[in-house]
């Protein structure tokens, strides 16, 4: 999908919270030393995909330490093989878990179309990220408990053990479902296991034709190429504004490798661009990514 233009008209469109309210007054951009987790030499190699060697991770964490410092933004990233989990030495930068916004749609969307088929407003929830659409899915599931328990089966069904959907509003003005606290490497593992699960291919197909509003971060690679991506934005709990994304970029080999991303800036505009500047980032790096298919 071209950049170009998109962002700018875009941009003008967005609301926080994924299309609540205007985006808030700009504040001060905290500027914060991001770290790295080391990697894991006992974790085994994920079937289907190329492991990194821990060199090629060190490396790669320092790369992005430097970029994301030069944001002026708290920045994270996890990465995952397609088909494989979160890879350890490769979940980068600040992890403070944060709430998914509108990521937490993609899951939803997926409960939503194995109970009651494709739907117009799975489309609308998907690619212009829809409040009020996400609202009707919600409601298609039962609400409340029924349909917090039916995301979070969608979430364990590709492999995030530990996220869980909370079945009462948390916070007064938002989506119940979009105040859910969702970790970047269950967000990654899970994006990994998209493409290998029953009954998302649908889905999938939607995150591929998002609008302008969420034409950003990964969705600027060129190659790989961005296949699938699903956005998030609101404010933050105590101060700042929380830019996410989820997505999925494919090599020439065919092989795929998914991200989960966040950050938090000043501003929309200014957690979007820190965002951009992690994709060029992946962008300068994917020989060194860790790639894979569905077993």
């Amino acid at each position: 999908m071209a950049l170009a233009g998109a962002v700018a008209l875009g941009l003008a469109a967005i609301t926080s919270a994924c299309g609540n309210a205007p985006d808030p007054e700009p504040i001060t951009p905290v500027t914060v030393t991001v770290t790295s987790t080391p990697p894991s030499p006992t974790q085994p190699p994920t079937p289907g995909s190329s492991a990194v060697p821990p060199a090629s991770d060190a490396a790669l964490a320092a790369g992005f330490d430097k970029v994301a410092a030069a944001t002026g933004s708290t920045v994270g990233i996890s990465i995952a093989p397609v088909g494989g989990n979160a890879v350890p030495g490769l979940t980068l930068g600040d992890q403070t878990p944060q709430v998914a916004w509108s990521t937490i749609k993609v899951p939803l969307a997926i409960a939503a179309e194995r109970r009651n088929g494709p739907s117009p407003a799975a489309r609308a929830a998907i690619v212009d990220s829809d409040n009020a659409s996400a609202e009707a899915l919600w409601s298609s599931l039962g609400g409340g408990q029924a349909a917090a328990d039916a995301v979070t089966e969608v979430l364990r069904d590709g492999g995030d053990t530990t996220t869980v959907v909370p079945a009462t509003q948390r916070r007064a003005g938002y989506t119940t479902f979009g105040q859910t606290v969702w970790s970047l490497p269950d967000a990654a593992t899970f994006t990994a296991h998209l493409p290998c699960m029953s009954g998302a291919g649908n889905v999938l197909s939607l995150m591929g034709q998002v609008a302008g509003n969420q034409q950003w971060g990964v969705e600027i690679m060129s190659a790989p190429r961005a296949t699938a991506v699903k956005g998030g934005w609101g404010p933050g709990m105590s101060s700042g504004y929380l830019v996410r994304q989820i997505g999925l970029f494919t090599f020439r080999d065919g092989r795929r490798t998914a991200v989960a991303m966040s950050a938090v800036a000043g501003t929309m505009s200014g957690g979007i661009a820190a965002l951009n500047a992690i994709a060029n980032w992946l962008n300068r790096n994917m020989t060194k990514l860790p790639r894979g298919n569905c077993t």
